[in-house]
């Protein structure tokens, strides 16, 4: 499984906030158990994001077993559960998902989430662990997942090319396989709808201005970077745009949406 530094989720974690449908948080209050601590699965959880961004909003205590193959993003976990109000014990399990999911006892699981992690896994992946979540009845939230919208302010005449190479770098493989890109939500709502999870979906887009220029920067980088991996004949164009890209950016002019929805999978008559 290919990863993320840990200066990047850092950097990404105020827009994921900002982004994400803080609707689903309630609905999953109404189907976790009572009055035991329901058990939670975060895969791929970096530095505990989700973790800080769900805590506080399902409002009780919870155990939560964090998945990630990093051991420096699980050091990094550690320290921002200290200063997180976590109620409940937070378990930290090395583990590469990509190759090792069979290992992942899910026994016991009330909860499985991920945030930004379903448009990198292939179908089959995610179909063996859609099985997986339903033979233990378990209720699934997925946040964050990129959908192919990238809107960009000013306008270039290279933006709707730059996507589209952005777009064929995803299906790429992550590790899992071939990525399940910006279908991934898609996707998963069939295969969940089929095992007779009730799926909810919203849009939970990054809306980045003039406060987050740092991220944007990083951002326009990585896809031009991406550009020239996918078609590295045309280089020198995706290298021009991010010079002009870069200009917008540095003037404060920039702004850019991505598009993301969150999926919310409910097990409507559990037992």
């Amino acid at each position: 499984m290919s990863g993320f530094s840990a200066d990047w989720l850092q950097l990404r974690e105020p827009a994921d906030r900002r982004a994400r449908w803080s609707g689903a948080a309630a609905r999953l209050v109404a189907e976790l158990p009572v009055p035991r601590a329901a058990h939670i699965v975060d895969l791929g959880s970096g530095t505990g994001a989700n973790l800080r961004y769900l805590a506080p909003q399902l409002g009780r205590e919870h155990d939560w077993l964090l998945v990630d193959h990093d051991p420096s993003l699980q050091a990094a976990t550690v320290a921002a559960c200290r200063k997180a109000s976590v109620r409940g014990q937070v378990e930290l399990r090395l583990l590469d998902l990509a190759t090792g999911l069979a290992r992942l006892d899910l026994a016991g699981a009330d909860l499985v989430t991920a945030a930004a992690l379903l448009d990198l896994v292939s179908a089959a992946w995610f179909d063996r662990l859609a099985t997986c979540c339903h033979a233990v009845r378990a209720q699934l939230l997925f946040a964050l997942n990129y959908n192919g919208q990238i809107a960009l302010a000013p306008s270039d005449p290279d933006d709707d090319w730059l996507v589209e190479q952005v777009n064929r770098h995803q299906l790429g493989d992550k590790g899992f396989g071939p990525a399940l890109g910006p279908a991934a939500t898609q996707h998963a709502q069939r295969v969940l709808a089929t095992l007779g999870y009730a799926v909810h979906i919203e849009t939970s887009n990054w809306r980045l201005g003039a406060d987050d220029l740092a991220l944007q920067e990083q951002l326009i980088t990585g896809w031009a970077e991406a550009a020239a991996d996918i078609a590295p004949g045309d280089a020198p164009r995706s290298r021009a745009w991010l010079q002009r890209r870069l200009g917008f950016v540095a003037s404060g002019e920039s702004r850019v949406v991505v598009g993301h929805y969150d999926l919310l999978g409910l097990l409507p008559h559990r037992p």
